[in-house]
């Protein structure tokens, strides 16, 4: 049995993250990118994780922050991916982009490029169907569709407050953003 550079990689960075707890750590461009979370990044997972799992079936799974190698240039973690349950329960350290057909990033100072163009490319690239951006800093939610070779083709900004609606291919999502975390201290950067 041979090991592809991809899972001697993968393992070095399952090491690294064992060393750096509180960080996330991804392969964006070739480069190993770690990230350092915060409360406001946790919190809006948590409460996007308990909405989605009561509006979608059994038959779909989450993961949050697990491994989908996109080539030996990408490795992306996922603040939260919906995928097959069945697939979910397998309990692998990391899944194919194909599996995925909702994609949902929460924006954190350091992640700023990479949350809105690199895996804007790459996630449509892969043709994973929906990409839902999250900014605590802004208090925005960027819903991203119809993915193409340089990026998704349909976007919509709405303003956090309240209920909103956003179509997937998976079903039409209702939101509360009403109780997700907007940084005080941020400004408005958009």
């Amino acid at each position: 049995m041979t090991v592809s550079g991809i899972d001697r990689l993968h393992s070095q960075l399952s090491k690294l993250e064992d060393m750096f707890p509180g960080y996330v750590t991804e392969i964006v461009e070739g480069s190993i990118v770690m990230s350092p979370l915060r409360p406001f990044h946790n919190e809006t997972i948590m409460r996007l994780w308990a909405q989605l799992e009561a509006q979608l079936g059994p038959e779909w799974g989450f993961i949050s922050d697990v491994a989908i190698p996109f080539s030996d240039d990408f490795e992306f973690c996922p603040d939260l991916a919906v995928i097959p349950a069945a697939e979910k329960n397998r309990n692998l350290t990391c899944y194919p982009p194909d599996l995925v057909e909702l994609a949902i990033e929460v924006v954190s100072p350091s992640s700023v490029r990479n949350d809105y163009e690199v895996k804007n490319k790459q996630y449509a690239a892969r043709g994973i169907p929906n990409y839902l951006i999250f900014d605590p800093r802004t208090g925005h939610l960027h819903t991203l569709w119809n993915p193409g070779p340089d990026g998704y083709l349909g976007r919509d900004t709405l303003a956090y407050g309240g209920e909103l609606t956003v179509e997937t291919k998976l079903a039409s999502l209702t939101l509360d953003t009403s109780r997700l975390p907007v940084d005080p201290e941020a400004g408005n950067p958009s």
